[in-house]
């Protein structure tokens, strides 16, 4: 595969975490999907604040479960993870137990990210297993999104449209 295809795939699979971040309104705007063999067998948006209130509601980690769940393993070898937030300790910890082949990532966390930001989690040589990380792709779009809907909760009056309005215009 040629670089171009792999970075239209890449972007195509972002794409499609971008949308389900953006499936409840009332959440904050991470979505995540997982990919095996080409195909994406699980989806997922954060459901920590609304009707769950799941302490670990993260995308990354709705969407590794029902990968598992789909698959009957535990191990996600052969699967990537697709998500638009660089994931938090816990996420990145999950992704290395659950032996994901790579993670990707739109926008950069620089307040909990552990692929990267503020540590990096999954390349710590202490621990046996690794997950390959890359992220940026999509930063803009994914940032957009996060800036929209926290400036619409301090406000309680949409800035610039909601976050699914100003991720339609890019």
């Amino acid at each position: 595969m040629s670089k171009m295809t792999e970075l239209e795939k890449h972007r195509r699979y972002l794409t499609e975490a971008l949308k389900a971040s953006l499936e409840d309104d009332r959440e904050v705007p991470v979505g995540a999907i997982v990919v095996r063999k080409g195909e994406i067998i699980a989806r997922a948006h954060n459901e920590r604040e609304t009707d769950a209130h799941d302490p670990f509601g993260h995308a990354e980690m709705l969407a590794m479960r029902q990968a598992a769940k789909m698959l009957g393993t535990r191990h996600l070898r052969d699967c990537t993870l697709y998500v638009t937030l660089e994931p938090c300790p816990m996420c990145a910890g999950a992704m290395m137990l659950a032996e994901l082949e790579a993670c990707y990532f739109a926008a950069f966390d620089p307040r909990q990210g552990c692929c990267g930001s503020v540590y990096d989690l999954t390349q710590d040589p202490a621990f046996p297993r690794h997950v390959p990380t890359a992220g940026g792709l999509m930063e803009h779009q994914a940032e957009e999104a996060l800036q929209s809907f926290f400036a619409q909760k301090r406000t309680g009056a949409p800035q610039e449209g909601t976050p699914a309005q100003v991720c339609e215009k890019e």
